[in-house]
């Protein structure tokens, strides 16, 4: 039994140390950011998809090119546009020949979806009906088209930027689909030490070069032991008493209940125990604690807590309201 415990932590060290070194490769091109790297390298632990919004400019798209590229995994990058049709992303038939009989066939070509990392560029800039296209792969890993499914090959990670809501030319996420993404992460502006530095980077002729430090053996391999990470009853507990408490039918808080129209469901608290899970694994630790569920639970509630016209009206956020909760209910220590 020493043995075998020996060598999972033999492992794990190994695997934390080729996320320390993909951190490093993303380090020589996005300068800053690190805690928006660390909820991205968390979503790839936990095998789910992620949501980054932000202005333009922030980098959003170059910071998940980069990671790509130091991750030896297919990529692929789909550009969303007002005119992208649900085929553009999933694919299409082709009518082909066989030269040897003449006969004609229909052939799949698969489209961009069909790789291990694909980045939906400004997704909410094309209309609901393509945007839904993506459901299916997201939750199931598998798409169909005319009556045939095609699995997708695993590991599969959605990573989609989007511009806030109130730039011109958006179709804001439906909430069903938002759900599907583990995290929504929200990228702010650099602080002045990091913004001189990027502007020191980028304006010469100078260019890094991002090598190749884990594959995606090691990432299905550092996803099975995210789930094997133990976590107590007693912060699963706390898990559900948070979750529970978003939700204005059966939260005891007047603050959801004034602020709240619908709350978070189980879904949330599972994915608050397994990002909880990947965060304590990114840091080399083989046991959940308490701030791992705190510094999860914004990103995870964030686009799971919807707020009434009244919040917006006041300026409240999910954001917010999370915050509340997690001081009502969560120990301070």
């Amino acid at each position: 039994m020493n043995t075998e415990l020996a060598n999972i932590e033999k492992e794990v060290i190994e695997l934390t140390n080729k996320l320390k070194g993909l951190k490093k490769e993303i380090g020589k091109i996005i300068i800053g950011q690190e805690e928006t790297v660390d909820q991205l390298l968390i979503t790839f632990l936990a095998g789910g998809h992620a949501l980054l919004e932000g202005v333009p400019g922030l980098a959003k798209t170059l910071m998940i090119r980069t990671l790509a590229q130091a991750i030896d995994l297919k990529f692929k990058r789909i550009q969303f546009t007002p005119d992208l049709m649900p085929s553009d992303i999933i694919g299409t038939e082709i009518l082909e020949e066989d030269h040897s009989t003449g006969k004609k066939f229909f052939k799949f070509n698969k489209g961009p979806i069909f790789a291990n990392i694909v980045l939906a560029d400004e997704i909410n800039r094309t209309p609901p009906k393509t945007q839904a296209a993506l459901l299916e792969a997201m939750q199931e890993f598998e798409v169909t088209y005319s009556g045939n499914t095609y699995k997708l090959d695993r590991p599969f990670f959605i990573l989609a930027t989007q511009n806030p809501i109130e730039q011109s030319g958006t179709f804001p996420l439906p909430e069903a689909q938002q759900d599907r993404f583990l995290f929504y992460i929200k990228i702010g502006y650099p602080n002045d030490i990091d913004e001189v530095n990027i502007l020191k980077s980028t304006t010469g002729v100078k260019k890094e070069t991002i090598n190749e430090v884990i594959n995606g053996e090691d990432i299905l391999r550092l996803q099975h032991l995210v789930r094997e990470v133990p976590i107590s009853d007693d912060l699963i507990q706390y898990v559900s008493e948070v979750i529970r408490a978003t939700r204005p039918e059966t939260s005891t808080s007047t603050y959801v209940k004034e602020w709240v129209n619908w709350g978070a469901g189980p879904r949330a608290g599972q994915a608050m125990i397994l990002t909880a899970k990947a965060r304590a694994l990114l840091q080399g630790r083989l046991a959940v604690t308490l701030n791992d569920l705190k510094q999860v639970a914004i990103p995870v509630l964030r686009h799971r807590i919807i707020i009434n016209f009244r919040a917006e009206a006041e300026g409240i956020t999910s954001d917010k309201v999370t915050q509340e909760l997690l001081k009502a209910i969560l120990p301070s220590n």
